[in-house]
């Protein structure tokens, strides 16, 4: 069999994978999602992968073929659920028809937590189908964290919410994105669902610092993280999960790791899907660069828990910058750039080529 990323395909199964509880939820490794282009392959081939996770909207129905792929792969794989309809910043009251049925179904696949976005995705009986961006207030901070104990009390399983990528912003905002995704967790005492991708398409977008908003998070809660591909347009990045994970998003995943260490980690990829195989070789290649991030960290640091935050060269001031010779210091996130060869990144994020035939 051919080798992949330094492991054989058949060789995955026997990477350790770490259980030690974090925000009372265990390390799964790094997974993919389960997509129907794959179901022929995953429910006949029964590849080596960690876990699978799905869109839990789309089997919330108590039969039928998407139940019996669902229930198939339940036989050989972990499933962790991630949905994309709560709607926690709606102004409407919370679904609890849509959490009855959601509720259902974690107790069917026994995931060990389930997620969601900070966003809204509707108002007044209208469902938009799209992840919203929410205004950064205190306000917002105080009726969100409210309605996530209610989701995490009702569903009495860890709960957690995801980072969103962003187009806009509002002016009502009074904080920054990473302290309102802090305060909101923290308020509520669930977990953090923590995108990388989407951290670097909203510092592309609007220009702040993405290293300021990884290590400004509380890092003991974060449940998983995701990374995907994406669509530069040039003047802005659109968060379209396709495509392998850029290297400026691997080494924001490297620093995360070194920051909260091990955390189960998913890679999207959701359009112009490959051949499973393609997304084997991706996840073998970031397991790789996990496990090479907790190995040097073990060695180095040797602390548990592992939670490092504090300023140092592996907390809050290890930072990459720009290599442009002569760069001035940034004075948004109050430190000294690094001129770190091979590690470039400018305020607001590189400008990658655009891709093409994208409008």
């Amino acid at each position: 069999m051919a080798a992949l990323g330094g492991f054989r395909v058949s060789e995955m199964e026997s990477i350790s994978v770490t259980k030690q509880p974090r925000f009372e939820v265990p390390d799964l490794g790094v997974g993919v999602g389960l997509r129907v282009p794959h179901y022929a392959h995953v429910l006949s081939k029964w590849p080596a992968m960690a876990f699978f996770e799905i869109v839990s909207e789309n089997f919330m129905l108590g039969g039928g073929k998407p139940r019996y792929h669902l229930d198939r792969a339940m036989e050989r794989y972990p499933i962790v659920q991630h949905g994309v309809s709560l709607s926690i910043g709606s102004p409407e009251p919370l679904d609890w028809d849509y959490l009855a049925k959601l509720k259902a179904l974690v107790r069917h696949t026994k995931t060990p937590w389930l997620s969601d976005h900070f966003c809204w995705s509707g108002a007044r009986g209208a469902h938009l189908h799209d992840l919203l961006p929410l205004p950064y207030t205190s306000e917002a901070v105080t009726r969100i964290a409210e309605r996530a104990r209610q989701v995490q009390d009702y569903l009495e399983i860890p709960f957690a919410l995801e980072n969103t990528s962003s187009y806009l912003t509002y002016t009502s905002s009074t904080m920054t994105e990473w302290e309102f995704v802090s305060a909101v967790v923290e308020e509520a005492d669930i977990g953090l669902m923590f995108d990388v991708n989407n951290v670097y398409v909203s510092a592309y977008n609007h220009g702040f610092d993405p290293y300021e908003f990884v290590r400004n998070v509380p890092h003991e809660r974060i449940v998983q993280i995701h990374l995907a591909g994406h669509t530069n347009l040039g003047n802005l990045i659109i968060d379209t999960h396709s495509g392998p994970v850029i290297d400026p998003v691997r080494d924001l995943y490297r620093e995360t790791i070194e920051l909260a260490g091990p955390v189960s980690t998913l890679i999207e990829w959701d359009d112009e899907i490959p051949a499973f195989d393609r997304l084997i070789e991706e996840s073998v290649s970031i397991r790789a660069l996990r496990d090479s991030v907790i190995a040097t960290h073990t060695a180095e640091r040797r602390v548990s828990p592992w939670i490092n935050s504090a300023p140092g060269p592996h907390g809050a001031n290890k930072r990459y910058a720009d290599s442009e010779p002569g760069r001035e210091p940034s004075h948004t996130t109050g430190h000294t750039p690094s001129h770190t060869p091979g590690r470039a990144w400018i305020q607001g994020g590189p400008r990658e080529v655009p891709s093409e035939g994208r409008a």
